[in-house]
């Protein structure tokens, strides 16, 4: 899932948990994606593009056990739950946290193509339901949806909607190979395609962060 659904996301863990901060619950659904920008450009996870990029299908996270496997976030989960609950005494900081870490890793199985291992060093089953590569559009349409869905949820205002929906409008080329745009630069530049998903992390939290600022009521 791109970055603007996934920073979208921590709308529904500040609606959950309205007295934690939206920070730490924001960090904290993109962790996942910032482990797997620093261990690709420590060379240690691997991206590589086919020799014309014309969609996101044409994007491979060829080796990503460590960032993207399915133990790694569940233990990150559970580890950031016991010492920030248990630690710290900080309850509701620790499951919001902890629940963060784990949705990133649902929404990228409902995305992926076959490419997240069951734990580090696991070549076999592969898993990810293969929406980029199979049927690109549909996998827009349901990430356009989850995002209208936790902006409802939240009760966010126009400003943080239009922010979801210009946000998942703005990646509809790398969805469709009959649309052209910026990813036609991407062929053979896979530090690239990393630097770009990490320019997208950090300026969709900064301003799902500043949209949301707003009192959330608790939940029924």
């Amino acid at each position: 899932m791109f970055a603007i659904d996934h920073a979208a996301t921590a709308l529904l863990g500040k609606r959950r948990s309205p007295s934690v901060s939206l920070t730490p619950i924001l960090i904290s659904v993109q962790a996942m994606e910032l482990a797997w920008v620093a261990l690709n450009y420590l060379g240690i996870e691997r991206t590589i593009t086919e020799p014309s990029v014309l969609s996101v299908a044409d994007i491979h996270l060829a080796y990503m056990p460590y960032s993207h496997s399915v133990v790694t976030p569940i233990v990150a989960a559970l580890a950031a739950w016991l010492i920030i609950e248990k630690g710290f005494r900080r309850a509701a900081l620790g499951r919001a946290v902890g629940l963060g870490i784990v949705s990133h890793l649902i929404l990228d199985l409902l995305t992926h193509a076959h490419d997240i291992a069951l734990w580090p060093g696991a070549t076999s089953p592969m898993l990810g339901l293969g929406l980029y590569g199979n049927a690109p559009l549909a996998a827009f349409v349901v990430e356009l949806i989850y995002g209208v869905f936790c902006w409802r949820v939240y009760r966010g205002g126009r400003g943080l909607l239009a922010l979801i929906v210009i946000g998942n409008l703005a990646n509809l080329s790398f969805f469709s190979a009959a649309i052209p745009g910026p990813e036609s630069y991407l062929a053979g530049r896979p530090l690239l395609v990393v630097t770009i998903v990490f320019a997208q992390i950090v300026t969709t939290l900064a301003l799902v962060g500043i949209l949301a600022r707003r009192p959330v009521l608790a939940p029924q």
